[in-house]
This record gives structure tokens, sequence and C-alpha cells, in this order.
């Protein structure tokens, strides 16, 4: 399982700065994975409670785990979209989401199912990538594999992550679902993908646009393409880790 906690390390500092949780809050953490975010906010809020919610059962497992062994009886997960997930109407207190909306089918209907969930005046804080060609991280490792500089290929909102990338947008839909006070700050923190090349490479072949571009090349073209990405990854270690540069948007609002 790609360890997205240490990839996302120093983005996870930012986002708990301005999450900002308070004793008592009820949390709600939107795609929320092997649920660091919910964790942490679980610790701040005690007495309170914090919920994580994903469509990933492997991944829940691993959050639900780490919760018992961390003495977490505040912390919980649920299985589900939060697009149309049956939430406890004006519940929460506070969301939260660290790259899990993006991949919404229908962002204005999950946004505004996600403020039903919460009490008026709750806050709503996430972190959404900024555009394809503002991530080294995308732009580096693609342009390895493909020997080149790669144009954009259209694909499923599903499985794009920049789908939020024009603030615009992002603010449209949000005061459409019933959100205001809408902020973005521009968040630049680079991402870790492992100590060394080696391990970097191996954490790699686990993301989807390193498996997809891989599939079907014959072996001598596939061997090329990895070794291009290793030199890739070798240029990037700093020798305290494998780093790309990345741009993300810190996106706050508040619930009506």
């Amino acid at each position: 399982m790609f360890d997205y906690d240490s990839e996302l390390a120093r983005h996870h500092e930012r986002l708990m700065e301005a999450l900002d949780v308070r004793a008592g809050d009820r949390v709600l953490d939107i795609g929320c994975g092997t649920g660091r975010t919910t964790r942490d906010a679980a610790r701040a809020a005690s007495p309170g409670t914090a919920l994580g919610i994903d469509v990933s059962g492997p991944m829940l497992a691993r959050a639900r785990r780490e919760a018992e062994a961390e003495g977490l009886s505040n912390a919980a997960f649920t299985q589900g979209d939060a697009q149309d997930q049956a939430f406890t109407p004006e519940h929460f207190t506070l969301a939260v989401s660290r790259f899990g909306t993006m991949f919404f089918s229908d962002p204005a209907a999950a946004f505004a199912n996600i403020g039903r969930a919460l009490r008026p005046g709750a806050r709503f804080v996430q972190l959404v990538w900024q555009a394809a060609e503002r991530q080294e991280w995308h732009t580096a490792i693609r342009a390895a594999l493909s020997g080149g500089p790669v144009s954009p290929a259209p694909v499923p909102a599903a499985d794009d992550p920049f789908t939020l990338a024009d603030p615009q947008v992002a603010a449209g839909v949000l005061t459409a679902a019933g959100f205001t006070g809408v902020d973005v700050v521009d968040v630049r923190e680079p991402v870790h993908y492992g100590p060394d090349a080696e391990r970097a490479l191996a954490a790699v072949l686990q993301l989807r646009m390193a498996r997809e571009w891989l599939t079907g090349l014959d072996a001598a073209s596939g061997e090329r393409a990895l070794d291009r990405l290793r030199g890739t990854l070798d240029a990037h270690d700093t020798g305290d880790g494998v780093w790309f540069d990345s741009r993300a948007w810190l996106v706050v609002a508040r619930r009506m």
C-alpha cells in the first residue's frame, strides 16, 4: 500500500494548523484513507470525536488498526462515498479533507451533502491539488516514463486529481452548495517518495500513473523507462530523502 502519510507529511502539518481542532469538536474527515488526519483530529478533539469516511476497504482496515493501537476510542471509520452518505444532519462542527475531494462524480451534490452534515457556521478545511503542470511529481515522473514531455490526456473525473485545480471553480461549487466566506491560500510544499532512490522507485511503481504507463510496454521499452525513472529519482535524492516540488490550494469555507 502506497504510503500517502509519508508523501504528504509537509502538507499534513499545514492542514492541521489551519484546521485548528478544539476540544469537544465533532470532526468529519472526507476521503480519510489510512486515517492519519482522522486520528490526529480525534486526539485534538477529545472528549469530542472524529469520523473518517473513505471508499477503500483496505485503507480503512489499516486506519482502524492504527486507531486501536493508539488507543483512540473516539476515532471511528466508515466505508462509503461522502457524495451520498446518509450523515446525521447538522451533527459535525468541523470538516476536513486532505486531497480527498477531487474525485466526486458530482462535486456540487457532494459538497451539498457534506454541508447538510455540518452545523451552521461550521468550517470546512481542505487541501486540493493545483494544476498538473505545477506538480513536479507529476510532470517529472511522466516525462521519465515516457522519454519526453507528454500532453495531458483526458481522464474520467473519478481518476483525475486536478478537478478542483481552478480556485474559481472550487469556490463556485462550494458557494452553490451552501458555503460562504471561501478563502483559498497557495501552499507550496514538497512531496516525499522515500528515504533514497531505490525505495522511492518501489513507492512510485505503486502509483496508478506509473502502472498504467508501463502496462503494455515490451520488455526493452519497459526497462528503458525504468532506467529513466531511476535517473529522475536519483536527481531528486537530497541525501535526506527523495523530494519533488508540488503546489496545492488550502480551501477554507463556512457552512451557512
